[in-house]
């Protein structure tokens, strides 16, 4: 590839998400920090070092996410690697959760990702190279699901399966992954969590830069296989 690779992250502005900006910075790519606020996203990319630029990108809903898809794909045709951090958490029990509160989670945490996978995983498919990265959680996986709040869980499991399915409809050299970060100091996760967001960002970075014989329709955490 004689171009510097493009990498596009969802919730690119702080926690996770800007531990994965700063390191697929540094290693030379061109890096979108999508961030719903712009401005925020634009204070945040002049303090990085490496090729970081802000993009707006709001997943609050199919509108808003399609028209930051085009104004994306208008400034950089091509993107080489996409991943689908941004998430959020709403921690109602089940019989305080409301259908607008679920509607929401799942439109965040999963129809977001499908719109931008199902839109940057066709160009990728027709320029022969492309990385998805969904990040998940265990709370998404079957042996998680019932000791997390319910929207969350339910969004995260939903993830997983739209991974399969996404690699399932991505053949050739477009690999399509989802990782477990385990539980990070982040505003999601809290002080008390055992992990800093680098450490969680590891796992993100090497998908990101799967070779071609790599993997597609896994689950990992600490590049590692897990199971569903």
């Amino acid at each position: 590839m004689n171009r510097k690779r493009v990498a596009l992250v969802s919730g690119g502005n702080r926690g996770i998400g800007l531990a994965i900006v700063e390191g697929l910075a540094e290693q030379g790519m061109t890096v979108l920090l999508g961030c719903r606020d712009l401005a925020e996203g634009q204070g945040i990319a002049k303090t990085l070092t490496g090729d970081v630029q802000a993009v707006e990108l709001d997943l609050a809903t199919q509108q808003s996410v399609e028209r930051c898809i085009g104004q994306i794909s208008f400034s950089y045709p091509l993107v080489d690697i996409l991943i689908n951090n941004a998430a959020i958490l709403d921690d109602s029990e089940f019989s305080d959760l409301t259908y607008d509160k679920l509607v929401e989670s799942m439109h965040v945490n999963t129809f977001a990702p499908f719109l931008l996978s199902q839109h940057f995983g066709a160009l990728m498919a027709k320029n022969g190279y492309g990385r998805i990265v969904n990040v998940s959680s265990g709370w998404g996986a079957s042996s998680g699901l019932l000791d997390s709040p319910p929207a969350y869980g339910l969004s995260k499991s939903t993830l997983n399966a739209l991974t399969r399915i996404t690699a399932q409809a991505n053949s050739g050299n477009v690999k399509v992954n989802v990782m477990c970060p385990g539980w990070v100091k982040t505003r999601m996760g809290g002080a008390a969590a055992t992990r800093t967001p680098f450490g969680a960002a590891k796992t993100a970075l090497w998908l990101a830069n799967l070779e071609d014989d790599g993997p597609t329709g896994k689950f990992f955490r600490d590049n590692k296989e897990i199971d569903w």
